[in-house]
């Protein structure tokens, strides 16, 4: 933004310290003509002679003017010095600042002292760069990833279609058949990725939803997965309404049920889902059996593309974004997304909500 130029802080407190300090001298100097030399008699016996008044208001008048000069050059250089002091955090903010808008986002202020206004807003300012920075690398992360995953299907399909024109006498079933499971993981990923964008931006219209009937349709779709991975699905709890986009919410209960039922024990596995609602919140909690999961390995479930590689089947390892997903979608309703290994085996994933009204939508 184009701004006329102007006085800087520091001289507009320079000034400001000066004039305070010279409308207090004025304020004493009157207050002693007020209520002591204005009631002097003309003339006034002291040791050794006369004291005449004029003489002395003329010697006040002069004496006063002197003061007043000595005040001014002390308000304006005391006042330099003093905004100087007390402007030196704010400059460093400022440079941390101008660091930070050049694309340095490591640079911290780290404003010593004790706590006050200035400091306060440096350690504000640090903890947001060190949010941005951390931030700023997830989404370099995260487009890495997705390029690499991306340029996946489509080097695989340029192979088939290399091997193919070399050889025409090639099976022509094979290689479509081939090339339909590489385009369909290329649409998968794609929208999953658009899916991944659209919940970040949050631009999706708030409706009255109840978690429970997500869970139930979810159980209802996946049904057949389950089956096929000889998985059984218990679903319980109570109504849990919240606000929010009845789509994605239904994604998040389908991607955590998709989850729980693929990353399960051979067979003979079970998943548990389970609706509730608390004091302002609703919450939806998936557990599934399966093998055991290390603390370690389970803050990086939720990153983009990361698989869990020996717990993920091969014919339904999806795209690596259905947790990622969950959490953007949880994060974009406002709530709180929790991962937790079972000591039987197997994980706990817990979505807590803000609640809604079930009659009012509020």
């Amino acid at each position: 933004m184009d701004r006329a130029p102007g006085l800087s802080v520091r001289v507009k407190l320079t000034l400001s310290y000066a004039g305070f300090l010279m409308l207090a001298g004025v304020l004493l100097l009157a207050a002693m003509w007020i209520f002591v030399l204005r009631h002097l008699p003309a003339y006034t016996s002291v040791p050794g002679g006369v004291l005449v008044r004029s003489f002395l208001l003329r010697d006040f008048a002069s004496a006063a003017g002197a003061v007043l000069l000595f005040l001014l050059v002390f308000g304006l250089v005391g006042g330099w010095v003093l905004a100087g002091r007390m402007l030196a955090p704010l400059n460093r903010i400022t440079h941390a600042t101008r660091t930070a808008a050049s694309g340095s986002l490591s640079h911290r202020v780290r404003l010593p002292g004790r706590q006050d206004e200035f400091r306060e807003l440096a350690d504000a300012f640090d903890t947001m760069l060190a949010q941005l920075e951390a931030h700023v690398a997830e989404q370099q992360r995260f487009a890495a990833n997705a390029s690499h995953e991306l340029r996946t299907p489509l080097a695989v399909s340029k192979s088939l279609l290399d091997v193919a024109r070399a050889d025409p006498s090639r099976a022509g079933d094979e290689l479509v058949h081939r090339l339909h499971a590489v385009n369909t993981r290329a649409i998968d990923l794609t929208e999953a990725l658009l899916l991944l964008s659209r919940a970040g931006r949050r631009s999706f219209t708030r409706e009255h939803v109840d978690l429970s009937l997500a869970a139930e349709e979810a159980a209802e779709t996946l049904l057949p997965l389950a089956e096929k991975h000889g998985v059984t699905v218990d679903t319980s709890g109570d109504i849990a309404p919240t606000l929010g986009s009845p789509a994605l919410l239904l994604q998040l209960a389908t991607n955590l049920l998709h989850n729980a039922i693929v990353h399960n024990l051979p067979e003979g596995g079970t998943v548990w889902i389970h609706t509730g609602a608390g004091p302002g919140t609703v919450v939806l909690t998936v557990e599934n059996t399966g093998e055991q999961v290390s603390p370690q390995l389970v803050p990086t479930l939720t990153e983009p593309f990361r698989r869990g590689t020996e717990r993920v089947h091969t014919d339904q390892a999806g795209v690596g974004l259905g947790l990622t997903i969950v959490k953007t979608i949880t994060q974009a309703h406002d709530g709180t997304l929790t991962l937790a290994p079972r000591s039987a085996g197997g994980m706990r994933i817990t979505v807590e909500l803000p609640a809604a009204s079930p009659h009012t939508g509020r």
